[in-house]
């Protein structure tokens, strides 16, 4: 398999056989607890559920968990939660690397130069954005730039490094193009 390429995988709530980009992937702790691999990384045989909130809290209730593993899963906490928090995370994380690889302005002023220099591929807006500072800047952003409207100010500051990051901009590369995907994957989990 080439490196990067996804593979069908069946959801175990669902039993629709689906892309793994459109699946978490949960493995079993040592002590037997279940564990969200969001990055598909961690060692042990993994079973999958559709990427959807409704979708893990319908696995953990219909204990799933225990049929896909074979074995008692426990499970800690708000597992549905977790996996949202993770998604946030991971998608706040690859803003931080956009700013530290310099693919990534913030402030108004900046943003606006960006947009205007037409290198903008994800023009994002802190939750508590004014509604007038967003339409000034959507204005500007092209067909090729996609807006996000979801995080706070709070996250965007600890993800950019900085102070009161109301807007930020991530230039056309890699890195938007993966914060996209993130994105989206986010939107669909709908916590």
């Amino acid at each position: 398999m080439e490196d990067g390429a996804l593979t069908d995988r069946m959801c175990i709530v669902t039993r629709q056989v689906k892309d793994e980009g459109e699946l978490i992937r949960f493995v079993l702790s040592p002590a037997g607890a279940v564990v969200p691999d969001v990055a598909r990384r961690l060692p042990g045989r993994g079973v999958w559920v559709s990427a959807q909130a409704g979708a893990v809290a319908e696995a953990v209730r219909k204990r799933l968990f225990n049929r896909g593993f074979g074995a008692e899963a426990k499970i800690d906490g708000d597992l549905a939660g977790q996996v949202a928090d993770l998604l946030r995370r991971q998608a706040l994380g690859l803003c931080s690397l956009a700013r530290k690889a310099g693919e990534a302005v913030t402030g108004f002023m900046k943003v606006e130069d960006a947009l205007k220099r037409g290198s903008v591929q994800v023009l994002l807006h802190a939750a508590e954005a004014s509604d007038d500072g967003k339409r000034k800047l959507d204005r500007l952003a092209g067909p090729e730039t996609t807006v996000l409207n979801l995080f706070s100010g709070p996250e965007l500051d600890l993800a950019f490094g900085r102070a009161n990051v109301i807007h930020a901009a991530l230039t056309k590369g890699g890195l938007a193009g993966k914060l996209l995907e993130q994105a989206r994957k986010l939107q669909a989990y709908g916590r």
